[in-house]
């Protein structure tokens, strides 16, 4: 195979060629910075880029794989999860962990999972039961820790149906998910049933909120009905959100809690039977770079509640507009009655033409705005942020444009990719 980036130079380049290279590698990049993503890059603005900038500058070289060294780090770690435990009415037992996103979260809650299971039933046949919408790392999860998974289907409404998941319990099924919210469609899981279940037979349950546990607790505070999803819920004995989402820090920080200490010894690997002497890790990682912690922490202290309930109102805003103009268009549709920050936008089977969502996503592509492609069905997700509110009437105008050009043409090309996999 050929090496397409040829050989290392034997002598370095001058910094200034360097960086340079960096900034036109970035020409074809989504323009997060201009509002027209909605994922992957979550706007806060400029204020809250440059104290996250600097914090991480403060700590770019520090290592989190030993808070004994850097006891700055070990406290960062326990402050940010006792701020999040108090957003999720934790009680004062709670405990948690940073990790470096969510999918690493939803592993290690897997993991912990599998552990309490065996010590505390003597389970070595571990069984997860999961909706179809919950995150694709929960399978990723199943595979390396040796689970069977148990996928049951969504109701009308693509909540999880929980008379599906009853029905896929066994004597060996040692964790039940629910989402807040699931990812494809942006509703709630009922939760309050899930953990529930998962209760009566001794079985763990999780909470994936990783997408929405730093915008549901100020979206009740802003005094929109928000379902029972937190630690408030009784059964749920862990809980994960990103803090690098809609928590407005840069990549790499997410939480986890668990209602217990004792729950969240299950998730560390303990190893002392080596020459290097006594290890332990909570994280999927053992080196860990602490400056997406020290940023995390530095961001929430920046804004504060006030400053979240802020950039929540903006994003509701955002989302509000773009829910009633997507659904104003003939031939289009909103998937589900989401309410918060998630829109899947599909074709209206109803319609007289339905529209091709896919050749829809590409005519926007062409304006500058980017949305992942997802399904079954067919429809093109949008993770709203307080970026985009500044630019949702230049959006508004783009989709019913795109919608014109499209009218009834269809695209060939139907992947919806989502993944590196060069």
């Amino acid at each position: 195979m050929t090496r397409l980036s040829g050989h290392l130079r034997n002598a370095g380049r001058p910094a200034d060629q360097v960086l340079a290279e960096l900034r036109d590698k970035r020409a074809m990049d989504a323009r997060w910075q201009d509002g027209k993503t909605f994922g992957l890059v979550y706007d806060g603005g400029a204020e809250v880029h440059a104290i996250a900038e600097e914090a991480t500058k403060l700590f770019l070289h520090e290592n989190a794989l030993n808070p004994i060294a850097f006891p700055s780090l070990g406290s960062i770690q326990s402050e940010v999860c006792d701020w999040t435990a108090e957003l999720f009415h934790g009680p004062d037992t709670t405990a948690g962990f940073m990790t470096s996103g969510g999918t690493e979260s939803l592993l290690v809650a897997v993991k912990a999972a599998r552990e309490r299971g065996k010590a505390e039933r003597g389970i070595t046949k571990p069984q997860m039961v999961i909706a179809e919408s919950a995150h694709a790392a929960f399978h990723k999860g199943a595979k390396y820790f040796g689970f069977d998974v148990a996928k049951t289907p969504v109701n009308d409404d693509w909540t999880a149906n929980v008379d599906a998941m009853e029905e896929a319990m066994t004597e060996n099924t040692v964790l039940m998910v629910g989402s807040a919210p699931q990812y494809p469609q942006g509703v709630v899981d009922d939760i309050p049933a899930i953990a529930a279940l998962a209760s009566s037979i001794g079985a763990s349950c999780h909470v994936d909120a990783c997408i929405g546990g730093f915008v549901l607790p100020f979206v009740e505070k802003l005094g929109r009905k928000v379902a029972p999803w937190d630690f408030r819920v009784d059964g749920v004995t862990s809980i994960s959100a990103d803090i690098h989402k809609l928590g407005y820090s840069p990549k790499g920080a997410s939480v986890i809690l668990h209602r217990t200490k004792k729950l969240r010894s299950y998730q560390t690997f303990i190893f002392d039977d080596w020459l290097g002497g006594f290890y332990a890790s909570p994280n999927m990682q053992g080196t860990r770079s602490g400056a997406p912690m020290a940023a995390a922490w530095a961001v929430i202290q920046f804004l504060g509640v006030e400053g979240y309930l802020e950039l929540t109102r903006q994003t509701l805003s955002a989302a509000d507009q773009m829910r009633s103009a997507i659904n104003a268009i003939d031939g289009l549709r909103v998937l589900g009655d989401a309410e918060y920050h998630i829109i899947a936008t599909s074709s209206d089977p109803q319609a007289e033409q339905p529209m091709d969502v896919f050749a829809l996503g590409d005519a926007l592509k062409e304006r500058g705005w980017h949305f992942d492609r997802q399904g079954p069905p067919d429809s093109l997700h949008g993770t709203i942020s307080a970026g985009n509110e500044a630019v949702v009437g230049q959006f508004i105008a783009d989709l019913q444009t795109a919608a014109d050009q499209v009218g009834a043409s269809r695209v060939e090309d139907r992947s919806t990719t989502y993944a590196a996999l060069e």
